[in-house]
């Protein structure tokens, strides 16, 4: 769709075109493995990469497609590829990229599974990765070696709400010829827009806010279609010729396209992480909302964070959006229309308080999750970043102290008063 949209009415119309066989206004589900091909030559043309179209599920298929462009058109990219987790999409962003020996840098500040799926499990494939607290740029540049392939960092990080300068870490990037890759899920497109800002790549977790009803996993990755694979050595998988196409360079054949066609003939075919058609369908019906469930969110996130902050059993608050933050002025030029809804803060009494403050609450939802229009919460010392180090832990934001919340769209009074309650219990 034309750019000349608003974002209210391309969450509704991007990629959803009347289908062509019924005029069904929605986007159906095609739950359907395969598609049958017009002729031989037009099945050999879909395998030689010569023409677009639908083979078979586990690469393409029209619902799932239909969401990969609405997410490409929010965030402003050229293309995108969507799978079958945010997990997912992190190995799929780095798949063109990586090879034995290769490695990333990456914010401290991220996702506990997120933090082991990059110092412990991407070993498995000879990769690695090296954490650096991205506020020091000079660390950040002095990280990267003729080895690393990208930079990666969370554009507003979980646990902890904080907000990244991404333009600053664009400009190291870019000076060292590397892909940027923003995580934009806790931020949306809709607070936050990476590719604008100098990102080469987008990843989300489409569980979370994208979808915003807790129904089904997904993931995404957006590509800006800006960055030159063929400027270096360093990206053959994109530049050099493709053994299993024939020697067809991906980067001289499809352009800016190049990364996105490469992550569906090669990564999806090969890697197999495929979302289903029904998980796209709830995540397109759920998008369509975004920008309104986004502004409640981020209204409700306010209140509670300075509510929270004027408690005396509560130590401190990490809610970007609060003009004690050190991240206050920062958020408001990455994130104009709000910091988000998830944030952390540390209770009196420790651990022992939290995991009481956790188990007293009654409208809040004690889940591994966020981003659903429900208010969430976790203790993340003692869940999602369990398997990390104490130093680990407090570098992510999740030191033993210290409860996640994400807060949804009820009443905000209801959701103080639910935090109240508990808190008198877990501080008595």
């Amino acid at each position: 769709m034309t750019k000349n949209y608003g974002f209210d009415t391309l969450q509704v119309h991007a990629g959803a075109r009347p289908d062509p066989a019924t005029g069904a206004r929605q986007v159906p589900i095609y739950q359907t493995t395969a598609y049958v091909f017009r002729d031989a030559d037009h099945a050999a043309a879909l395998f030689n990469l010569q023409e677009v179209g639908y083979i078979y599920s586990r690469l393409t298929n029209p619902t799932v497609s239909a969401l990969a462009e609405r997410i490409a058109t929010l965030e402003g990219g050229v293309g995108g590829v969507c799978c079958s987790s945010g997990h997912a999409a992190q190995i799929m962003a780095l798949f063109p990229l990586m090879g034995p020996g290769r490695n990333i840098v990456v914010s401290t500040r991220l996702y506990g599974g997120t933090v082991t799926q990059f110092s412990q499990t991407i070993k498995r494939f000879g990769w690695s990765a090296k954490f650096v607290d991205t506020d020091d740029l000079a660390a950040v540049a002095a990280a990267i070696d003729e080895n690393t392939r990208a930079l990666f960092c969370e554009s507003i990080a979980n646990p902890g709400g904080y907000v990244t300068d991404i333009p600053a870490l664009a400009a190291v990037a870019d000076k060292a010829g590397l892909p940027l890759i923003v995580d934009n899920t806790s931020a949306t497109p809709w607070l936050c827009r990476p590719i604008e800002m100098g990102a080469t790549l987008v990843v989300h977790s489409t569980t979370k806010y994208l979808t915003g009803n807790g129904t089904v996993t997904g993931g995404a990755i957006i590509d800006s279609g800006k960055f030159d694979w063929s400027a270096s050595g360093k990206f053959p998988s994109l530049s050099a010729p493709e053994p299993a196409y024939h020697g067809l360079k991906f980067h001289e054949t499809f352009g800016p396209l190049s990364y996105t066609f490469h992550s569906i003939a090669i990564g999806l075919r090969d890697l197999g992480m495929t979302m289903n058609p029904q998980a796209a369908h709830y995540t397109l019906m759920g998008i369509e909302t975004l920008s309104l469930r986004m502004e409640r969110h981020v209204a409700n996130a306010r209140k509670v964070a300075e509510w929270l902050e004027k408690d005396p059993r509560v130590e401190f608050v990490t809610y970007a959006g609060l003009p004690s933050s050190p991240y206050h002025d920062r958020a408001k030029k990455i994130c104009p229309k709000g910091a988000g809804a998830l944030f952390t803060f540390a209770v009196r009494g420790g651990y022992e308080a939290c995991v009481k403050l956790v188990d007293s609450l009654e409208l809040f939802s004690h889940v591994a999750n966020l981003g659903d229009t429900r208010s969430l919460i976790i203790h993340s010392a003692s869940t999602t970043h369990r398997q990390l180090s104490p130093e680990q832990q407090k570098a992510a934001g999740a030191a033993p102290n210290v409860v996640r919340v994400s807060i949804g769209i009820e009443d905000a009074d209801d959701i103080i008063a639910d935090l109240d309650q508990a808190l008198a219990k877990a501080t008595a």
